[in-house]
């Protein structure tokens, strides 16, 4: 299987458990727990690739700070360490991104932003590794962005996260445009099905509408599927479960499997996710994700 890459965020980033998100008032709240460790949406879906035995390229943003180590030790910690090859790019600051981010015991999170780098423009080493990969996830940045016309002109099918977008925002519009796959949550989203729709009206192959622990809806050429949601065990983090199931689908869809399955797929690795604290799913074996979506439910409707 030949390489792919995810280009966008890893960052260093302090995580507090809550009960719930505070209120914008002067007060004092508790935390239940709170840790440091790897953060970005980008290397959550690179870890989990290469635990799953993609052979994967992170291109990130990093600094020469201490922080910057610390995300390269946390990259290549996971059991597929050895299929993820990471190339830095350069902090136009110096500086790694940090974030604090508050986590309610609902899922709902609130991210500070503590360091933002700028990153270079796409050099030639970047654009070759995009040129030739086997698939390109453009994660939302502005680094990304131009990035989406080099593999569109390519041929290399452009996968996109785009989080809680809410179909009106202006930041999202191009990625939303330029994907082959797209995966977006509903947190935010008035009308899934419209938004879906519209995505594959568009030229989109699959469109995807996370929505936690109701599972996932879905739209391609043929029709809708509604995705069950997977259950691994008690839900301890759901840091980077989104992030998780693109995984599993791209995997999926690399091993050459159908809509439904690759569907299935996705949903047992985010929900393999949610079971450890931590970004993502570096510690997903592929049997293990393979007996999970042998259970999970995939139907076509409407």
């Amino acid at each position: 299987m030949s390489h792919v890459v995810v280009h966008g965020p890893a960052s260093w980033n302090t995580v507090v458990h809550l009960d719930a998100l505070p209120e914008p008032r002067p007060h004092m709240v508790l935390a239940r727990e709170h840790h440091d460790g790897l953060g970005g949406t980008s290397a959550g879906k690179a870890v989990t690739l290469a635990a799953l035995g993609v052979p994967t390229t992170l291109v990130t943003t990093l600094g020469d700070d201490d922080e910057a180590a610390l995300v390269r030790r946390a990259l290549h910690a996971g059991r597929g360490g050895d299929a993820l090859r990471v190339v830095p790019r350069p902090a136009v600051q110096g500086r790694t991104e940090r974030h604090v981010n508050l986590v309610a015991r609902d899922g709902a999170r609130l991210s500070v932003y503590l360091e933002l780098p700028s990153a270079p423009p796409p050099d030639d080493e970047v654009l070759g590794l995009v040129r030739t990969a086997r698939a390109a996830v453009l994660d939302l940045a502005d680094s990304s962005r131009p990035l989406l016309d080099v593999a569109r002109a390519a041929g290399v099918p452009v996968w996109c996260d785009v989080h809680d977008d809410d179909g009106a925002a202006p930041y999202a519009r191009a990625f939303v445009a330029a994907a082959d796959v797209l995966v977006v949550s509903g947190a935010r989203l008035p009308d899934a099905a419209a938004y879906l729709d519209a995505a594959v009206v568009a030229g989109t192959t699959l469109a995807v509408c996370t929505r936690g622990a109701a599972g996932a809806l879905a739209r391609d050429a043929d029709g809708w599927w509604e995705v069950e949601a997977a259950h691994a065990g008690p839900v301890l983090d759901t840091e980077g479960a989104g992030d998780a199931f693109l995984a599993g689908l791209l995997r999926a869809t690399l091993a050459g499997a159908p809509h439904g399955r690759a569907l299935a797929e996705a949903a047992a690795v985010g929900a393999i996710a949610v079971t450890t604290a931590g970004l993502g799913a570096p510690q997903a074996e592929p049997a293990a994700v393979v007996a999970l979506a042998d259970g999970v439910r995939v139907t076509r409707v409407r």
